[in-house]
């Protein structure tokens, strides 16, 4: 154990001191640009924030003189520099994870499984559950990833050099040239525009999503498949089989249509047509590396019939396909000359798996052929399978406008039975319902296109259908009848999205009355999928009366599938950050309820959060190894049902909490002046993260803005207030006297509140009422002030009442490499936020002014970068 410790330890020491040196081969890059009295201020002001950062009064006050002190230029200039600080703390910890991390094998996650005490699992259980292991990842870009593509390739080289740096064998020679490449991409970075000119189009985000596969995944799912693999049978004397998928990988990139207007059916057209053309690339690429390493002459009767008396059998059966991948990743030749299914795909390959293993050369068979084969069954020609989301009032504003078109009277202002009966009807007709001579409002015609592309494009290219905003059965129904009217003639999975609270209360009511229809439960033919939403709930009701809404509706949903004999996948719309159902992977997986992982397990994964898990092999192996191993000892060893008294205190809990919350966001009517002048939100309106509109409805208020930048302007004031706002009050209010040994044994023994109380120990250590001070004493004018005092006020309670209950002296004190990370960024993160502050003061001043020109666009551009850099070093943005 101690030589354990003292690994990690010189680990983290490794980790400063190549933070540091990254830090001033940068120094060196600014200097070499703008001279040494630029360098020498830069290194004050760092100095400045690192002790104004650990509370020294003298320094902060320092810290905000020089800044206010500088023109416009020289804050763009100061926000650059601490911008690039973050992202080079950022990727020296990511290289330090994968590093640290190295020990924690898959077979080292199940050792530990099988050997743990009180494990009541059964090895054969364990087996079931890993031979049965369903997982889904959703790749999704709402987004949240701030940082441009262009850097971010530069950042993963340097990661690799890093890599290389810390080799112990490396010689002086090498060293010196590892550095000179780390100094000539730092170089890079810090003369590369970091900020975005334009909004990235929805093909340009599914283009990112199409690189992480391509970088990092394409090379991690065998290695990950390979570790698994030599798990079953050293472990458990069985096989993984050659057309396994225990993971895959889905996306949103391109089919989220829901609110942006710039997903559209040619959007999505492309971005399938362009996952076509990718994956062929990444296959011809294994195949031209088979077509040189598969010379060998021997075969079997089936390859020697298919190719003939020639001496390099297995060339001769590969190069149709080379051919046929070549065509499709040109994307010159007509469509139908394309690869047309995974059969194409994998046939061939198979027969060369077969023939070599039959004839003696298994060592060949299972080297990069089973790779190749692996990557098919995971991605497939499409690469990845394409959900499609929409909200479920433009379905209803369909089958409106057609309704009284036909004369049939407006469907929207129908009965929910009415609506019923006219969709089932409808379904069980072999006639067209839409005339060819209909021409529908162009938003109309848009949910037409789109299932007409789903149509076209057929089964293998699409997950599930999501409808957000569902309430009824019609929303399900109605997709389920435009689908049949547009020539989509499979069984396409449409997965309600339940999000408020309300729609999570009444999801059972809703399941309950979808599986009682006859002909829906024929059209699902066993198999069910529900969307739980966090992102909204939360936003919706707080983050406790979000976060049991979502436990007990899920609870109920799995009560209901069972009853019903349907397998039910439930599919968590999880964010990265707290206010959106951010959690650990483990913390998230065990804190279900039991019974819930039996149908898989489907999560979003979002924005930044798939660079940190999934942006290098090394990380995006570990990542599936962590998820795979939750799943199973989550399935073999469920958390415990809660108790009837759990149950009682955790609803009052919840009650409270949400009324904390509303009372303060819904009903005061201060709040949204308060939060429009403390925090940056008009400004992010401006920063083209992503290709959704920050609102919903451009004229909407407050409940229009969506969960990410809700959750993104708090977070840059460090006051996070949607993640904790009235829940520690609502806890103290029923962890009276009489229940405090009740509430105790829940936070022992139920995950689900343990996680809730470990969510809130990461948030406060994220949270800095000081830094939210300091945004108000110059932002907020004074008859507002004692609203953003009553709410700091009410942060640092909280974070006593949780050190209280959970009987720590310092926040995270059971994450300490967690601490540590925080503890590095502190110092980068504090001229970040106070240069922010200055900014947000004069751009206020400048639009009040009616100021144009060169130098309002560069406070702008500074204002872009210090939102970047927080978020960078926050490493949470929506």
């Amino acid at each position: 154990m101690n030589q354990a410790n003292d690994a990690k330890d010189a680990l983290a020491s490794q980790l400063k001191e190549t933070i540091k040196y990254l830090g001033a081969t940068l120094g060196e890059t600014i200097e070499a640009e703008l001279g040494s009295d630029w360098l020498a201020r830069i290194e004050q002001v760092r100095h400045d924030g690192r002790h104004s950062s650990r509370g020294e009064q003298q320094s902060t006050e320092r810290l905000a003189h020089t800044i206010s002190s500088l023109d416009n230029q020289s804050l763009l200039t100061i926000g650059r520099a601490f911008a690039q600080f973050l992202n080079l703390a950022n990727i020296a910890e990511q290289e330090f994870n994968s590093k640290a991390q190295e020990d924690q094998s898959l077979s080292q996650y199940f050792t530990d499984l099988l050997n743990a005490q009180n494990q009541s699992a059964k090895k054969e259980d364990i087996l079931r559950a890993i031979e049965t292991l369903d997982i889904d990842m959703v790749l999704t870009a709402h987004p949240t990833e701030v940082t441009r593509r262009t850097l971010i390739h530069k950042h993963r080289a340097l990661a690799s050099q890093l890599q290389l740096l810390h080799n112990p064998n490396l010689t002086s020679v090498e060293q010196r040239k590892v550095k000179a490449r780390i100094g000539d991409l730092i170089a890079q970075a810090w003369h590369t525009e970091e900020i975005r000119s334009v909004r990235p189009t929805p093909v340009d985000e599914a283009r990112w999503g199409y690189s992480v596969i391509e970088s990092s995944l394409w090379e991690a799912v065998p290695d990950f498949l390979r570790d698994l693999d030599d798990l079953l049978q050293t472990k458990f004397d069985s096989q993984l089989p050659l057309d396994a998928k225990p993971v895959q990988f889905s996306s949103w990139m391109g089919g989220d249509r829901d609110g942006n207007p710039f997903v559209t059916s040619s959007v999505t057209q492309e971005v399938l047509l362009r996952a076509r053309r990718r994956a062929a690339k990444l296959f011809l690429q294994d195949l031209n590396e088979l077509y040189v390493e598969l010379s060998m002459n021997a075969c079997n009767q089936s390859v020697r019939e298919l190719v003939g008396d020639v001496k390099e059998p297995y060339r001769a059966l590969l190069k149709p396909l080379v051919k046929k991948l070549e065509k499709t990743r040109e994307g010159r030749v007509p469509y139908k000359q394309w690869l047309q299914s995974n059969d194409e795909l994998l046939n061939p390959l198979i027969l060369c798996y077969q023939s070599l293993l039959e004839c003696g050369m298994q060592v060949i068979a299972n080297g990069a052929l089973l790779n190749t084969i692996r990557r098919a069954h995971a991605f497939g020609i499409h690469l990845l399978k394409l959900d499609i989301r929409q909200d479920s009032q433009r379905h209803a504003d369909v089958f409106s406008e057609l309704t009284r078109y036909l004369g049939l009277g407006d469907y929207n202002q129908w009965s929910e039975e009415d609506k019923q009966a006219f969709l089932l009807r409808e379904l069980g007709s072999r006639r067209p319902l839409i005339p060819k001579n209909w021409t529908p409002s162009e938003e109309v015609k848009e949910v037409l296109d789109t299932c007409r592309v789903i149509a076209k494009h057929g089964r293998a290219g699409f997950g599930i259908y999501i409808i957000s905003m569902a309430s009824e059965p019609s929303d399900v129904l109605a997709v389920q009848l435009l689908l049949k009217e547009s020539g989509v003639d499979w069984p396409m999975p449409v997965a309600p999205l339940f999000e408020t609270l309300d729609d999570l209360n009444n999801s059972p009511d809703v399941m309950n009355a979808l599986l009682s229809i006859d002909w829906y439960r024929g059209y699902i033919n066993g198999r069910q999928y529900v969307m739980i939403g966090y992102s909204d709930s939360a936003k919706d009701a707080g983050s406790l009366a979000a976060g049991w809404a979502q436990y007990s509706s899920q609870e109920a949903l799995v009560k209901i599938a069972e009853k019903q004999n349907i397998t039910l996948t439930l599919f968590h719309g999880r964010g990265g950050t707290i206010g959106r159902g951010g959690l650990p992977a483990k913390a998230a997986i065990h804190s279900q309820p039991p019974g819930s992982l039996a149908g898989g397990f489907r999560v979003t994964e979002q924005g930044e959060t798939i660079r940190y898990k999934f942006g290098m092999p090394q990380l995006a192996k570990r990542s599936l190894s962590l998820y795979a191993s939750a799943v199973v000892e989550a399935i073999t060893s469920p958390p415990p049902e809660p108790k009837q008294r759990w149950r009682e205190l955790i609803t009052q809990m919840a009650e409270l909490g949400c009324e904390n919350y509303r009372k303060t966001v819904r009903y005061d009517e201060e709040f949204v002046p308060y939060f429009r002048v403390a925090t940056p939100e008009q400004e992010l309106g401006k920063l083209p993260l992503g290709s959704r509109p920050a609102k919903r409805k451009p004229s909407g208020g407050i409940e229009s803005l969506r969960a990410i930048p809700w959750i993104f302007a708090w977070a840059q004031t460090r006051l996070v207030l949607p993640s904790w706002l009235g829940v520690m009050r609502a806890i103290e209010a029923v962890n009276t006297e009489d229940n405090q040994a009740d509430v105790q044994q829940m936070i022992e023994q139920w995950p689900f509140f343990a996680s809730r109380l470990s969510m809130l120990d990461m948030v406060f250590k994220k949270a800095d009422p000081a830094i939210s001070e300091a945004y108000d004493k110059r932002l907020v004018p004074d008859k507002l002030a004692h609203f953003g005092k009553a709410l700091r006020e009410e942060l640092t309670q909280s974070m006593q009442s949780l050190l209280s209950i959970t009987g720590h002296e310092h926040m995270m004190e059971d994450d300490p490499l967690g601490r540590d990370s925080m503890n590095i960024r502190a110092g980068y993160l504090q001229p970040l936020h106070y240069l922010q502050i200055e900014l947000l003061d004069r751009v206020r001043k400048a639009e009040s002014a009616g100021q144009e020109g060169e130098d309002v666009q560069t406070l702008e551009r500074a204002m872009m970068v210090a939102i970047t850099g927080i978020a960078v070093g926050i490493r949470n943005t929506g």
